[in-house]
């Protein structure tokens, strides 16, 4: 989280909107909120501090296979860039190798780096998926995320129990519908 900002800006910030909701900013509850919540945004945001090629610099040849590799039920939270209020979902990443695997928690660390950024769900999973075939160059890659964002169950038309669903279709995956099936019944979304 590195933008120039020293952390005595940063929680000088938070205190100015604080004072802009509440009167009384230096109450007990609410004096150490800039320090609390410069420390949530150091976690939240990690993303920024990390890179792709870290987690996915380490693959293996041994142990490559044709047939799919699939991580589901990835569970993670991000921020959305629109109204940075956070969004919770549910990942489910697969790919086929040609020739190298990665070790299957890298791909669950992949999904968590981009989830600590600013972020719109859409863009989360293309990132996921494109990253993928660029970094290992699979076959194929299917991502598909599932999110309930508190942007829209707290506030606007406060729809509860809404859950938008995403997905990035690369290579094999697009051009073989059987694969795309698999794939699904895979993660318990009907499919094969």
């Amino acid at each position: 989280m590195n933008n120039g900002l020293d952390t005595l800006d940063r929680r000088a910030l938070v205190r100015a909107l604080l004072t802009t909701i509440d009167p009384e900013p230096d109450r007990e509850g609410l004096v150490d909120t800039p320090k609390r919540v410069d420390k949530a945004y150091k976690e939240l945001f990690a993303g920024y501090d990390q890179h792709p090629d870290d987690i996915l610099k380490t693959t293996f040849e041994e142990g490559s296979c044709d047939e799919m590799v699939v991580l589901r039920d990835i569970v993670g939270y991000s921020t959305c860039e629109h109204h940075v209020l956070p969004f919770s979902y549910v990942a489910h990443v697969g790919y086929v190798p040609a020739g190298k695997v990665v070790g299957i928690s890298k791909l669950a660390r992949l999904v968590e780096l981009f989830g600590r950024r600013l972020q719109i769900q859409e863009k989360l999973t293309t990132q996921i998926a494109d990253t993928l075939v660029d970094k290992i160059k699979p076959k194929g890659v299917m991502v598909v995320i599932e999110g309930q964002h508190l942007c829209m169950l707290a506030r606007g038309v406060k729809q509860h129990r809404s859950v938008m669903v995403t997905s990035a279709v690369r290579g094999l995956f697009k051009e073989d519908e059987k694969a795309r099936r698999e794939f699904l019944s895979l993660i318990g979304k009907g499919g094969a």
